[in-house]
């Protein structure tokens, strides 16, 4: 391990039962850096990341009297525009390495990352670089709408998205999650590169940013970078506001028309959610859940298929979102309505009988195989440690919480978490069949 300085500190995360290690560095910078050099692997994927995404709208610093409120979609315009500086395209810059590039912006975070087989120290350079030099002007803030907006369009006429986004609207009243993460287009023409630059500097601090490196790759040569590039910040002081959501759902169902062979649907239910480690800790019992409700190795599952009410598109999902919890299923179904009824009274049923003792035991060692098998995978452990830096939950006690789940946690959770009045149906069909 290299030598630290004064403000540089290392420290060996390590889990015995799993036999893995990953470092956490606190550079002087500011900025956490999570790095899991893996033996035998040629690949090093690298994310730099913010905890700042679509849902940050209404702020405060020590400096406003109060909070204000920007555009929607602005946290994704910052995504495609810190690409662009004087020097020119970053994606050319990482072409002349070898890398391959990509960002993304979701409802509470953005991230910008690589991965390559070659020159990781100059890739490295390059994404600390281009992400901490921001370089917006009216012109090219200008051009951007119209390339975004042409986005969102396509975005609309997108039925998987659309029957996604209907969903949360349906069951989101105040929440700013059910808006659009690239925003509207009447939303992004309020954008300019003043409100950019705001936003900017006050989420684009490297004390609420992380780096997080998985794959082939020496800790020594990421903090020499880091030395290079990264200039001390100044505290994250920063205020969010979110309106307070209540418990019920804005609709029960929600129906769209666009040109789909067969229907599409989602369904969802809005759970209590707690504060963000809380609530990353409940997504792995709702994860087992949704496996016992309607994974492939449950009941009903096999029904639904064998009568071909759902076909191999179906799935579920549990989503936690800072302070936000859900589970979803979807599909494409000729008969929506009916796989709703379906799961609803499965999960009666559940209430009523209690979770079986071999599907429990079978669905939780699914579960923890799909987190285990993670480790093999470095673009996997990157974006989960820094997922887990950002909900203030270590990695390996995650992993060692799923080991210790019971039937009765699980069902206690079921009956208080999963109701028929919390839930919503989202459905998109074809303009022939409405």
């Amino acid at each position: 391990m290299p030598e630290t300085s004064a403000k540089t500190t290392v420290e060996t995360i390590s889990s015995s039962l799993l036999e893995e290690r990953y470092y956490k560095v606190r550079h002087k910078s500011g900025v956490t850096m999570l790095l899991c050099p893996m033996e035998g692997f040629s690949t090093a994927y690298a994310l730099f990341g913010t905890n700042y995404g679509s849902m940050d709208v209404t702020f405060k610093t020590p400096g406003d009297p109060d909070y204000v409120e920007v555009p929607a979609g602005i946290a994704h315009y910052l995504e495609h525009k810190l690409f662009e500086n004087e020097d020119g395209d970053a994606f050319q810059r990482f072409a002349a390495t070898g890398a391959s590039a990509n960002a993304y912006t979701s409802f509470d975070k953005t991230c910008y990352l690589f991965s390559c087989t070659q020159n990781f120290e100059a890739s490295l350079e390059i994404l600390l670089d281009f992400v901490t030099r921001p370089y917006f002007t009216d012109e090219t803030v200008q051009k951007e709408q119209g390339i975004i907006g042409q986005e969102i369009r396509m975005y609309d006429d997108n039925p998987d998205w659309q029957v996604y986004f209907n969903l949360l609207k349906a069951m989101y009243q105040k929440n700013p999650i059910r808006i659009d993460i690239a925003g509207t287009v009447e939303s992004i023409a309020e954008i300019d590169k003043d409100l950019l630059y705001r936003c900017y500097n006050h989420f684009y601090n490297l004390h609420n940013m992380v780096i997080a490196i998985a794959g082939n790759f020496t800790v020594e040569s990421v903090i020499e970078t880091a030395d290079r590039v990264l200039k001390e910040s100044e505290p994250f002081l920063t205020q969010r506001r979110q309106p307070e959501e209540p418990e019920e759902v804005g609709q029960r169902k929600i129906e769209a028309e666009l040109e789909v062979a067969t229907p599409i649907f989602q369904m969802g239910f809005k759970l209590k959610g707690g504060n963000t480690a809380e609530n990353m800790r409940s997504q792995i019992l709702d994860e087992i859940l949704v496996e016992i409700i309607a994974g492939e190795t449950s009941p009903i599952y096999r029904e639904l298929y064998d009568q071909g009410l759902i076909n191999a598109t179906f799935s579920g999902e549990a989503m936690a979102v800072r302070s936000l919890l859900a589970v979803t299923f979807g599909g494409e179904s000729r008969e929506p309505e009916r796989v709703y009824e379906a799961i609803l009274e499965r999960i009666r049923q559940l209430k009523q009988n209690g979770i079986d003792e071999t599907l429990f035991q079978q669905c939780k060692k699914v579960t923890y195989g799909r987190y285990i098998g993670m480790f093999s995978r470095p673009e996997a452990v990157a974006s989960t440690l820094l997922l887990s830096h950002f909900t203030g939950v270590e990695l390996y006690s995650l992993v060692q919480d799923l080991g210790k789940v019971t039937k009765e946690q699980l069902e206690e959770r079921l009956r208080s978490q999963y109701r028929e009045e919390w839930s919503s149906l989202s459905i998109v069909r074809s303009h022939r069949e409405a």
